[in-house]
This record gives C-alpha cells, structure tokens and sequence, in this order.
C-alpha cells in the first residue's frame, strides 16, 4: 500500500471572515473549522498528517486537535506556496509516495473525493485535482460594459489537490520564486501529468461571515435530529471547608459528601448527556462500589459522557445546568463554572449555561442540607 501524507493548509489570518480570530479556529456547531477539517479524514489512520500553521496560532490550534492523532504542527510562511512548501519538507523524513494538500476551511470534504484523488495517483497520474463546473452565468466589464462570459469549459478546482510526493517537493524548490494561485500550477510548470476528478458542491471553501452561515445550517442539517435529556443529583453537606461545583473548588464551611468528589453540577450534567443517546446514568458507568472513583474528579465522568456521544457521531448543542442551594453564593463563580465546563466539552462558552436559585427557606435545600443541581442538554445525532 502507498504512504499517505495529508498536508492540512492552516495557516492563513482569514481576514475576510470577519472574526476576532483567523477563521479556520473560528466554531462551527461547537467545534473549530479546522477540527472539522481534520475529522473529514478520520477514515484514513494510518496516513502522515501535517498541519501548518501561523505565528501566535499554537495555543488555538491545541485547543482545536486536542484529543487527535496528529503530529506536531508546522509553521508556515509569508504565502500559501510558502506555507506548503515547508510542510512538504516537514514531511520528507517520512518519505511517503502520495500528498494531499488540502485548505482547513474545507471541512466538508469526503471520502469519495478523497479516494477519487487517491485512485487517480494509483492509476499513475503525477497530480489528481477536484473540480466542479460552473453553474452561475459569468460577466466581466469591457470597455465600460458588461459580457457575458461561456461558461462552458470552465471548472472550478478544489482541494484536497493529490500528487506524487518527491515530483511536487522538486517542483516546489525549482519554482519557489514564481508566484502561482495553486500547487496544481506549480505541477503544470514542471510538466507534470495532472489529471481532474469530480469534485462537489458541497465541499465549499469557508471564507465569509455568509459562508458561516451555509456552512452552519448544512452541519445541523448533516449532524441529524436534535435530542435533548435532563439530569438530576442531589449531595448532603458533611465536614470539610469546601466544595467542587461546576469543576471549581469553592471555599465552604461544609462540603459535600459523596463517593467521588460529589460535584451535583457536572454530575447532573453528565446523567443529561447520557440521556440524550439513552445509555443508563452515571452510576452504571462509574459504580460508587467501585474504589478506583473514591475522590475522583467528576470531570472524568463529563468527559467520558460527551466522549460516549462523539462516538455515537453526535455533537453537543448545548447545555444548561442549574444549582439549587442557599449557600454557597453561585454567582460569583458562574463564568468560571461556564468556561470549565466548556473546556471539559470542548464547547464554545457560548454553548454553556450555569443558573442559580434558591428554595426560599423550603426542603432540604432551603434548610442548608445539601446542594441538588438540575441540568439539561442537547445534542444532534445522525
């Protein structure tokens, strides 16, 4: 079998996009783009991935791969054909046979374009490149008006671009002093046999706020039907002089007794996400007769929840948890409670809601006996 290499573009500022940061970091339905991006090949293990990146991105892109396979990432240049170049010489060590350079901001690609690409290569072309035609009538202006311009003939290219590895490296240090759009261009100037494979509409490149907003509803509308489910927890107050709520230690005249760290936020939360793919509670997956949970974390169990719903191929939408106690105040702590929940889910914050509320005097809750917390989440399933 060929060694694959997938060389992931990322390193662009993605001005256009009209985001505080460069766009292939910007979510879409809870994750990165370029998470997304990566996920695409997913069916593709044992292929060298290498992904490029700008100055000051290295904390954005950890946060987007956390929890991939891939190797560490590379930085790119002043330009596209910069950028690749240097990824394919990142790549030479491993020596593969095929390349696949492919944009971050296409995270629809699929598994039939990328085999077609693969195949053309096998069939023996140097370069294999997905194209689309084009559908919209096109004008340009000439002297002061407009002409309709023959659409027939015309395609539009997209990526992953496949080539021979060792011939595009060549082409790449022979040409790296000519400007060109696309590495295709650079595999036409050393005379290389490139052929075009089908490409797809829906592999559309991200690149506007309106962009966003297509690429968005085509995700909800591929992610399939949305499933929401509550969870529910209660913890009694014991000696201590603090709690863990929501994934914060907070300071307390009592804390909470429980067999983990008896957290009734994330607990009642990971009970919520387990609902939503109907996979029992959080004590038939982590058994309070089971020493190796004494004083865990129960960052664990939300963690292996959400893990349980990826699996499955969903997405977390949402989620919404609220407390309901007397002491201690929650809203001092509530940001902090959202962006840790955040981070265990690898949610935007946006996407985490903390609440609080009290019994006014009545229960259990209303006599500072103990804490209970109520929490509900969404999530899309195909």
């Amino acid at each position: 079998m060929p060694r694959v290499a997938i060389l992931i573009v990322a390193a662009g500022k993605g001005v256009r996009a009209g985001g505080a940061q460069p766009k292939q970091y910007a979510r879409l339905v809870g994750k990165p783009m370029l998470r997304w991006t990566l996920e695409a090949f997913a069916d593709y293990p044992d292929a060298i991935v290498q992904v490029m990146i700008g100055p000051d991105q290295e904390a954005l892109y950890h946060d987007a791969v956390k929890g991939l396979t891939v190797r560490p990432a590379g930085l790119g240049g002043a330009t596209r054909q910069e950028t690749v170049r240097r990824g394919l010489e990142l790549l030479e060590p491993e020596a593969p046979d095929y390349v696949l350079i492919h944009d971050a901001a296409r995270p629809f690609v699929s598994k039939r374009l990328i085999d077609e690409v693969i195949q053309a290569l096998e069939d023996g072309a140097d370069g294999a490149v997905p194209h689309v035609p084009v559908s919209d009538t096109l004008r340009k202006l000439e002297d002061g008006k407009w002409v309709t311009v023959p659409r027939e003939g015309l395609l539009r290219a997209q990526t992953p671009q496949g080539f021979r590895f060792a011939p595009i490296l060549a082409a790449h240090r022979a040409f790296a002093d000519q400007e060109v759009t696309d590495d295709t261009a650079l595999g036409e100037l050393a005379g290389h046999k490139i052929v075009a494979t089908v490409g797809e509409t829906n592999n559309m490149k991200v690149t506007t706020p309106e962009d966003f907003t297509t690429a968005a509803i085509f995700l909800a509308a591929r992610l399939g039907e949305p499933r929401s489910a509550t969870g529910y927890d209660v913890h009694k107050f014991g000696p201590g002089d603090h709690i863990w709520l929501g994934g914060l230690k907070i300071p307390h005249t009592e804390g909470l007794v429980g067999h983990s760290d008896a957290d009734v936020a994330l607990h009642a939360l990971t009970d919520a996400l387990l609902g939503t793919i109907c996979d029992g509670d959080i004590g038939m997956h982590f058994p309070p007769t089971d020493e190796r949970w004494r004083g865990a974390t129960s960052s664990i169990f939300l963690a292996h929840a959400a893990e349980l719903v990826a699996a499955k191929g969903g997405s977390i939408v949402h989620v919404d948890v609220t407390v309901i106690c007397e002491r201690p105040k929650v809203g001092p702590h509530r940001d902090a409670m959202r962006a840790k929940i955040a981070e265990i889910l690898k949610l935007d914050p946006a996407r985490v809601s903390v609440k609080a509320t009290t019994t006014e005097g009545l229960g259990f809750t209303g006599r500072r006996e103990g804490i209970a917390a109520q929490a509900t989440a969404t999530v899309r399933l195909p």
